[in-house]
């Protein structure tokens, strides 16, 4: 007799919201995930908590005008399909375009969800308008942050387990798929010590025991590869250039990619693996929860950014316009690191933190806290922590001495000061008229005509070198891993393809593990906003084929 109904590996959203679906309909679920208990929720419980939807309410009240159709476009325009295997994840693509311009927002927010006013604008784009980017704000933060996103399917999970209908097993590591007669049939894998680690470090990886559970339907929601550096840099794209030497990790350990392989010695399909996701703008954590951790900036457009030898980045590359296309820029300088320079009265306004834990005023649902965003000078606490105590950061009053701090942080002096200040004055002209020629600040222009913009994430424009708007920033940002684009190959049911291309009968995949959705519905870009989407939608999907199959 099998254990249970189904079988879901990984204990992160997408497993939760794939869980909670399945036992809604009745079933009888074991969820399992390597870490304790107290990582429930995985990875989207450090995220902002950023959601992409389309044609909102709160769009709507901030005068943007979108519409699936606009959506589609730009996302087609970014995704970039170009290969055989990517029928399915454009197939997901539109299947969840579809969801984020229809049910999406009702559906959470009648579990309690709720959206900030503020509709962000992130990955801008800047080139054509069928080009890569989005054409309009579609950043929803969620009221809460990442763990207001994980709350309603935590909640639903932990009431599923009261009733007895979900069993919870975490120090379970699946080591193998156990198959018979062709299908998956469950799992077998190691009893990992108790660990009492704080959510998000790393905890022990030894085995004290075996487990070995059946059913008919097992669904792999286990995240990506983005904690493993080497794993990483092994699927790294020649069209980005060598893989870097030095990165910081945007996700915890646990983010290892083992049962990407698992599941291929299983004979699961994987595609788009050389597809991948990560920042130019990352930080060293100077209060770090995991090995490595980094702390992403989401950058409003202002900051000057420059190369590791001060030349300007061209553009459309400005901060928060084009995450791959500049990536794929500075790997081809030959160096692991860029610069923003800045003053404070744009660090103040437009410096935001990536996770939950850096945002307590949106985390903790304060709204006096919040508010305080809008005055003074100071930047947020974490933020003025982080040019306090960041070993990335230098700030000085006088840009010779800043030049001089950004040289110290390098291995050998490759900044000039004299060369970067003929560049600073010569933007810093291009401000004397309402309009000029300056690319970076038509683009700042360009944002704060949005009233988001305007209010709380674009700096009135100015001279970097005015004094009162100082003291001058420097911030060596760093590569910071983040999510895979690739994945298993699923059907619109998150039904894994074995090499056959057919279904593997009793073996569904949701989340990153699935390249949120067909093995890869970003394609080779993601719009934002989008990953936490498809982990609900990827989880959704697959939770209720299940049960319907079952």
């Amino acid at each position: 007799m099998a254990d249970a109904d189904a079988i879901v590996v990984g204990a992160g959203l997408a497993g939760l919201v794939a869980a909670t679906e399945l036992t809604a309909a009745g079933k009888r679920v074991i969820l399992l995930d390597q870490e304790p208990r107290q990582n429930l929720g995985g990875q989207a419980f450090w995220s902002l908590g950023g959601l992409f939807l389309v044609d909102t309410p709160e769009q709507r009240r901030l005068g943007i005008k979108d519409s699936f159709a606009l959506a589609l476009q730009d996302w087609i325009g970014t995704a970039g399909f170009d290969r055989e295997e990517d029928y399915w994840p454009r197939r997901w693509a539109e299947a969840y375009l579809a969801f984020a311009a229809g049910e999406k927002r009702a559906w959470l927010r009648a579990m309690g969800h709720r959206i900030f006013p503020v509709v962000g604008w992130a990955e801008r784009g800047g080139g054509s308008a069928g080009g890569p980017g989005n054409s309009v704000p579609r950043f929803h933060l969620t009221w809460g942050t990442g763990p207001g996103v994980v709350e309603p399917f935590e909640r639903r999970a932990l009431a599923a387990e009261a009733e007895g209908r979900l069993v919870l097993r975490f120090r379970h590591r699946v080591d193998g798929l156990i198959r018979a007669g062709g299908a998956v049939t469950g799992v077998e894998g190691s009893l990992l010590a108790p660990s009492d680690a704080p959510r998000g470090a790393a905890t022990s990886r030894q085995a004290v025991g075996h487990f070995a559970l059946t059913a008919p339907v097992t669904i792999i929601a286990s995240g990506g590869i983005g904690g493993d550096l080497d794993l990483v840099r092994r699927h790294w794209p020649q069209r980005l250039g060598r893989p870097p030497k030095a990165m910081v990790t945007g996700v915890p350990a646990y983010v290892d990619g083992r049962m990407l392989g698992i599941a291929a010695e299983a004979g699961a399909r994987l595609i788009n693996r050389d597809r991948m996701w990560h920042y130019v703008e990352g930080l060293r954590n100077w209060d770090p929860i995991w090995p490595g951790h980094g702390i992403r900036i989401l950058p409003g457009p202002s900051s000057l950014w420059l190369d590791a030898r001060g030349n300007r980045l061209p553009g459309p590359l400005y901060p928060g316009f084009d995450t791959l296309g500049t990536l794929a820029h500075l790997r081809a300088t030959g160096f692991d690191h860029s610069w923003f320079i800045l003053t404070q009265s744009i660090i103040r306004k437009e410096f935001a933190l990536s996770g939950s834990e850096q945002n307590p005023d949106l985390t903790g649902r304060d709204w006096k806290l919040t508010l305080r965003r809008a005055i003074g000078r100071r930047a947020t606490g974490p933020v003025e922590a982080f040019k306090q105590h960041g070993a990335d950061f230098v700030v000085e009053e006088d840009l010779e001495r800043l030049v001089a701090g950004m040289n110290a942080l390098t291995q050998e002096p490759l900044l000039d000061a004299a060369a970067i200040r003929q560049l600073i004055e010569a933007r810093d002209r291009d401000l004397a008229n309402g309009f000029g020629k300056d690319g970076q600040i038509m683009a700042i222009r360009n944002a704060r005509r949005y009233l988001g913009d305007r209010l709380v994430r674009t700096a009135r424009p100015h001279a970097l070198l005015d004094r009162a708007h100082g003291p001058l920033i420097a911030v060596k940002l760093n590569i910071l891993t983040r999510k895979t684009l690739g994945g298993l190959e699923t059907d619109l049911d998150g039904r894994v393809f074995g090499p056959d291309l057919a279904p593997l009968p009793g073996l569904y995949a949701a989340g990153e593990a699935a390249g949120f959705g067909g093995g890869g519905m970003h394609g080779y870009r993601a719009l934002e906003g989008s990953f936490l989407g498809g982990c609900l939608f990827s989880g959704r999907q697959a939770g209720r084929a299940a049960a319907a199959a079952l």
